[in-house]
């Protein structure tokens, strides 16, 4: 491998091999070594201070690009790096990599969140529409019954009610693809305001309007002490008769007990694309269950759409290397509200 100029910033990855191969795919590989000096090393599964040759080599580094697989970066391995001016992360949240000291030091730290969001988006966009025509449940009935079932008896997609429970990124992303679809849309999140929701094509309303009005309700919360078991039976009770429910957030913010004992009386349906637990246990009834569509965690980034997220992370680069702002930095209170 070429050197760069003595000027160029010194990158170690730190990601398991598998998703370097994945995200560092050749031409954002070029990308990032047109740019930065990339160290030949980087940390195991262990950590970063567990090999000597990456220990002596964090003493050079500038910029740390991390992704799936990496160790935490906490103040042992920021002492051993007293040069570093950046934690770039080719994937989405940082909370369980970064430690908060790092803001301290004044260390810049981005996540390609938004990368890893858009094919989040377009698979709950996807599901918003199939659900609205309850093509999930007919399709179980058709595969079972052997028989077609009469389709004008389901309620489609004109008119529906959408809600959507967070205003997160990918939730926000729904809610402007949803602009072109002649449907109501519904936002729930303590931290925005009814003009936000507003902006966004959204009426702001609680979580208890949410559940009782929606046809279609997604799940967009983090998952945070406070979020877990937040849609329980109270909530999914609220669901009008015939609603649908997806969740490609976070398995344990929904009650599984109670969504189980929902979806077994046949009187919602469910597209989950994460679960709790996960992966489900053989024998449970949501794998069996006709008005029941699971998916194993498949909304996010996955096969060539893992690229993207290199690419972002090594714009990001390209911009600290130019001296211009990171586009997708990530500051101490998003840290704390992060999933």
């Amino acid at each position: 491998m070429s050197r760069e100029p003595d000027s160029a910033l010194t990158v170690m990855t730190a990601m398991n091999d598998a998703t370097r191969d994945r995200v560092l795919v050749p031409q954002v590989r070029q990308r990032l070594e047109a740019v930065a000096t990339v160290l030949p090393v980087g940390p195991g599964a262990a950590g970063f201070l567990d090999d000597p040759a990456v220990r002596a080599a964090l003493a050079d580094v500038d910029v740390l690009l991390t992704g799936w697989g990496c160790p935490r970066i906490g103040p042992e391995v920021l002492d051993a790096a007293p040069k570093l001016q950046a934690i770039l992360h080719a994937a989405g949240s940082v909370k369980g990599i970064v430690d908060p000291v790092a803001f301290d030091r004044g260390i810049k730290v981005s996540s390609a969140a938004t990368a890893n969001a858009q094919p989040v988006a377009e698979f709950t966009v996807a599901a918003i529409v199939m659900a609205g025509k309850r093509a999930f449940r007919l399709a179980a009935q058709y595969r079972l019954e052997r028989s077609k079932a009469d389709p004008h008896g389901m309620p489609g997609s004109y008119g529906t009610t959408v809600g959507l429970l967070g205003a997160s990124r990918i939730a926000r992303m729904v809610a402007e693809r949803l602009r072109g679809f002649d449907l109501h849309v519904l936002i729930s999140d303590p931290y925005l305001t009814a003009d936000e929701a507003a902006a966004l094509g959204a009426e702001l309303v609680d979580n208890d309007t949410l559940f009782r009005r929606s046809d279609i309700l997604s799940v967009h919360a983090p998952l945070l002490p406070e979020t877990v078991g937040l849609v329980d039976a109270r909530l999914l009770g609220l669901l009008k008769d015939g609603a649908s429910l997806i969740n490609t957030a976070r398995g344990k913010i929904i009650d599984s007990g109670a969504l189980i004992q929902e979806c077994a009386s046949g009187r919602i349906d469910a597209i989950l694309d994460v679960t709790d637990p996960e992966p489900l246990p053989s024998d449970s009834p949501l794998l069996d269950l006709p008005n029941v569509f699971v998916t194993p965690h498949v909304a996010g980034a996955v096969g060539n759409e893992i690229a993207r997220l290199g690419e972002l992370a090594v714009g990001e680069l390209e911009r600290l290397t130019a001296g211009r702002p990171l586009q997708h930095a990530i500051s101490p209170t998003e840290l704390g509200r992060l999933a």
